[in-house]
């Protein structure tokens, strides 16, 4: 009789019965993880999803009106622009899901913040509307005072008016207080603050000429770069923030006072070292 071949197999022994219900536990246990998937999908989750939003030059106009105007005190014709960044969000009350969480989170476009840091005051929309309108008015009051109190101005003697339209929120206190030295003074020598460029930014701003961090920087970064934007003045503590994915072109100045931002735009123009991130 010949021997067997060297690679043949012994019969399989029998499946346990422990075995034998395993695929089954498998199958059973993957039904309740499917159903809370399906569950997280459709439940609404408490963030926003958040774009670059619209930029406005505030040494022109805004949806048709100057932003800002000047009585009581000669005004210079300035060239290139100052622009205000702003970010837009989903509404404190749109219902938001894991899809588009998942997909804010991946877009170069879209960040996805939580829904606390978009809106830190109220559910309601008329509220926290109300709430942004009340920021802004209290920055432009800031705005006005860092930018006559750095020129050495009585507010008694110089009336300024400020128009953003529907824009809310602190942040753009610094580039209003920039746009008001720019129309009052220039830069001092003549010439403009811009150097004719189109210089955006973001910051709060305090009487003092204190420049405050904001949110939302990196997409304020975009919005500027789309807007025509090649430089972009940022609060000094949020470098790091607004170096991420940073337009090609947009360069970057940090500032911690309205004196800063003054001091490295007349840098820039003089040809002269200006801070960077």
């Amino acid at each position: 009789m010949s021997a067997p071949p060297t690679d043949a197999k012994a019969p399989a022994a029998p499946a346990s019965p422990a075995a034998r219900r395993r695929p089954l536990t498998l199958a059973v246990c993957a039904a309740p993880a499917a159903a809370l998937l399906a569950v997280a999908a459709l439940a609404p989750l408490p963030f926003s999803v958040t774009h670059p939003g619209l930029t406005a030059d505030v040494l022109g106009e805004h949806e048709g009106e100057p932003v800002i105007t000047i009585s009581g005190a000669p005004v210079r014709d300035p060239e290139g622009e100052l622009r205000v960044t702003t970010i837009t969000a989903t509404s404190p009350d749109a219902t938001v899901r894991l899809a588009e969480v998942v997909t804010g989170y991946f877009a170069g476009d879209e960040a996805v913040m939580p829904r606390e840091a978009v809106y830190p005051v109220g559910d309601d929309t008329e509220e926290i509307r109300e709430h942004n309108h009340a920021q802004m008015r209290d920055s432009q009051d800031s705005a006005v005072a860092a930018a006559l109190n750095y020129l050495g101005m009585d507010p008694g003697e110089v009336t300024v008016e400020l128009d953003l339209g529907d824009v809310g929120g602190p942040s753009a206190g610094l580039l209003l207080s920039l746009g008001i030295v720019d129309l009052l003074a220039g830069d001092g020598e003549g010439g403009d603050l811009t150097g004719g460029r189109v210089v955006a930014g973001t910051g709060t701003i305090d009487p003092d000429g204190t420049v405050g961090a904001v949110g939302g920087v990196p997409l304020k970064t975009r919005g500027a770069g789309r807007d025509g934007a090649t430089v972009f003045l940022v609060p000094r503590d949020e470098c790091s923030d607004a170096s991420v994915d940073l337009p090609e072109g947009l360069r970057l100045i940090p500032v911690a006072t309205l004196e800063d931002a003054v001091d490295s735009l007349r840098a820039l123009n003089a040809g002269e070292p200006v801070p960077s991130c």
